[in-house]
């Protein structure tokens, strides 16, 4: 699988990312400019609970889009939490109409059980029509009640205290840690049923769990503080990807090790092999691709390029660019040919990766698909 869409500081530059928008023509632009918003209200699904990165990241968007769509309509941000955002995005597939007014925003926690067939998914990607597109990294950190202070001490805690993690569930993007601590031979004790990683973060917060990880932009609104405070110690980035698909370090957090270069530290040897194979793969698809703005795939050309054109507006206004880089780490909201080439590559997968991954959940997890 072609590992190379990600964002402009993965080292695409914003030549080749204009080079993939897709040409207009004269009346596609004339269509959209006929379409009108006026006195309407849009409501944007978000399938998890407030304060996680997907929420995060829509409320930040979401005033922008007030200001350029068409019409200025009311854009309302709707959390629905349930099932590691499965059920607030059936209810999406099942209800939702194609007139621009119900917009939905995924995230790697929608599209992994999607790509390992879970029985519970009724939603089809091949059903929507992506409108925006925003990678994203995340960090993972520690309680420094662990007595931890950098990777090198990781080693000192296995066998000895246990630790523990606030679980979305094992198809969620939180398969990405839990593949991930297992490369690192960390025991963790997943506690199921988080509503979203903003309530994991909580968890983390009263002593309930004591390792955790938040996409970037909640990382660096909620967790942050808690570094500053001396509650918590960074310990890597999930990294990002490169041209040609090598792991490097994440731009926004270029301090941190990204997990190669982690399990290498803790266990000295770097990450090879089939297992490998397969956690990088979802890694991918959670992070360079993780969310996304979707309608249904009926939905008329000329509303879809209304949106792309106010994507594409925002992207050149200051406070907007300014606040990418604040609050959501830098990462590039992406629209148009760039925004569906990552849509394609988030939601495809060997079968070999989603075999290995399959079984290794059915084994220790009793999940079932």
């Amino acid at each position: 699988m072609n590992h190379t869409f990600s964002r402009r500081q993965f080292g695409r530059t914003a030549l080749q990312l204009a080079a993939l928008t897709l040409t207009l023509s004269g009346t596609q632009l004339a269509h959209a400019q006929n379409v009108s918003f006026a006195g309407k209200t849009i409501e944007w699904v978000i399938p998890f609970g407030v304060g996680g990165g997907s929420d995060v990241w829509a409320r930040f968007n979401a005033p922008f889009l007030t200001k350029y769509l068409p019409g200025n309509p009311n854009v309302v941000v709707k959390n629905v939490p349930g099932g590691g955002s499965i059920t607030g995005a059936n209810q999406f597939a099942a209800n939702a109409k194609p007139d621009g007014l119900s917009v939905l925003g995924t995230s790697g926690s929608t599209q992994f059980p999607y790509l390992l067939g879970d029985k519970r998914v009724k939603y089809n990607y091949k059903n929507w029509e992506v409108l925006m597109a925003s990678p994203t990294g995340g960090v993972a950190y520690i309680s420094t009640k662990l007595g931890v202070n950098s990777l090198q001490d990781l080693g000192k805690l296995k066998g000895g205290q246990q630790l523990v993690y606030g679980n979305q569930g094992a198809t969620s993007l939180d398969l990405v840690p839990l593949l991930g601590f297992r490369m690192l031979g960390l025991e963790v004790k997943h506690v199921m049923g988080m509503k979203s990683r903003g309530e994991g973060r909580l968890a983390f917060e009263r002593g309930e769990a004591n390792i955790d990880y938040q996409t970037s932009s909640a990382y660096i609104k909620n967790s942050v503080p808690l570094v500053k405070e001396g509650k918590a110690l960074p310990l890597f980035s999930w990294g990002v990807t490169d041209d040609k698909g090598n792991l490097i370090r994440d731009p926004a957090f270029p301090d941190l090790p990204h997990i190669a270069e982690a399990i290498k530290i803790v266990t000295g040897e770097a990450p090879a092999g089939a297992e490998w194979e397969a956690f990088k793969a979802f890694l991918i698809a959670g992070f360079p691709a993780q969310k996304m703005m979707l309608v249904p795939k009926e939905t008329p050309k000329a509303i879809v390029e209304a949106y792309r054109k106010a994507f594409r507006d925002m992207a050149k206004d200051p406070e907007y660019k300014a606040g990418v880089v604040k609050t959501l780490g830098g990462y590039e909201q992406v629209t148009d040919a760039a925004a569906e080439a990552l849509m394609r590559e988030g939601t495809t997968i060997a079968p070999e990766a989603r075999e290995l991954v399959r079984n290794y959940l059915t084994k220790y997890f009793s999940t079932k698909f």
